[in-house]
């Protein structure tokens, strides 16, 4: 081989290596399998409330020492609103040998992570009852392979309606949005209906699981002249929230939501914890178990953060009148 021929392929040798490399140091990395709803280039129809969330996961990961692509590697398996598909997507996560399987958006990815592996570390962030759910032993010690953050948003199905019913004392009926293919809105709508009981309502549960269905559901309420709206917490509803604010503003029926980006795009009003903070700790549990804490040990975390938001623009555009006591109880006002 001539000299010159071989300094060029010594060359292209050389600048291969790098290469070569960090390819091998980013086979080395921890990977997390992330088992969500929707991704957030999905959304870039309706709304992109999954990218803030995403943000707070990553943020509380760096705080305990890790940055996607430089020290961890995240497998993103979307839904994309089927929860019929959680079980194969789990079932990927595990064939891929995962490090951790974090299940977002809801009980439905938790199910299917719980059931697709026993080994596997799985951090839940939920808003059903985890211990009611049999998912954990006990909130202080987990006892399993799971733990997580429950939100206790669905235990929070009764206030909103109290709170509903406080700024349209004079509706009789109420219609109950759900997503029936969500195990978890099946004890929502028990939640509500008690409630309602309570406070001498009458009720009309109505499901949807696809747009065309929301647009249903208020045809219903319209014809039907249905007071109030009460929409239940689940990741189909909170993600077509600017087409429910919209629909309650169209037919000028009031509705109260779970989350606050609901009352920010023009909701009447929410309330529910910091989906942000609740994020973020999925993050940083997540991390801690990359650097060897047990789930079994580590106790469910549970939000300490309420947000009561309320849009004054909307309740003008309503014809309502937000009664002083809200008015002061409330942590953010739109106007």
């Amino acid at each position: 081989m001539r000299r010159r021929d071989f300094i060029t392929l010594l060359g292209g040798a050389a600048a291969a290596w790098p290469v070569a490399a960090r390819a091998q140091q980013r086979g080395k990395l921890p990977v997390i399998g992330y088992l969500g709803n929707y991704s957030p280039d999905s959304l870039q129809t309706f709304a992109p409330n999954n990218a803030p969330n995403l943000a707070a996961f990553r943020q509380g990961l760096q705080e305990v020492g890790y940055v996607e692509g430089q020290t961890v590697m995240i497998e993103y398996r979307w839904a994309q609103g089927g929860n019929d598909r959680f079980p194969a997507l789990a079932a990927e996560l595990v064939q891929r040998h995962v490090a951790v399987i974090v299940a977002s958006g809801g009980l439905a990815p938790v199910l299917a992570a719980k059931a697709a592996t026993q080994t596997i570390p799985v951090v839940f962030n939920m808003g059903s009852d985890a211990v009611e759910t049999g998912l954990v032993a006990s909130y202080n010690r987990p006892g399993r392979n799971l733990t997580g953050v429950v939100l206790f948003s669905y235990e929070l199905t009764a206030k909103r309606l109290q709170l509903l019913h406080e700024v349209v004392p004079t509706a009789t009926s109420i219609a109950i949005i759900s997503n029936s293919t969500n195990p978890g809105n099946a004890f929502q709508v028990r939640e509500a209906k008690t409630a309602a009981g309570v406070l001498g309502l009458a009720v009309q549960v109505l499901n949807a699981s696809v747009p065309s269905e929301l647009e249903e559901a208020f045809a219903v309420i319209v014809q039907q002249r249905i007071g109030a709206v009460l929409v239940m917490d689940d990741a189909f509803l909170n993600t077509h929230y600017s087409q429910l604010a919209d629909l309650s503003s169209r037919h000028v029926v009031a509705a109260i939501y779970p989350n606050r980006v609901s009352a920010a795009a023009g909701g009447l009003m929410s309330y529910g914890p910091s989906q942000t903070d609740a994020t973020r700790q999925v993050g940083i549990y997540t991390g801690r178990i990359l650097k060897g804490e047990k789930p079994a040990d580590m106790p469910v975390w549970q939000p300490t953060k309420f947000e009561m938001v309320l849009n004054l623009k909307t309740a003008k555009t309503l014809g309502l009148t937000i009664p002083p006591t809200l008015y002061a109880l409330a942590t953010e006002v739109i106007e």
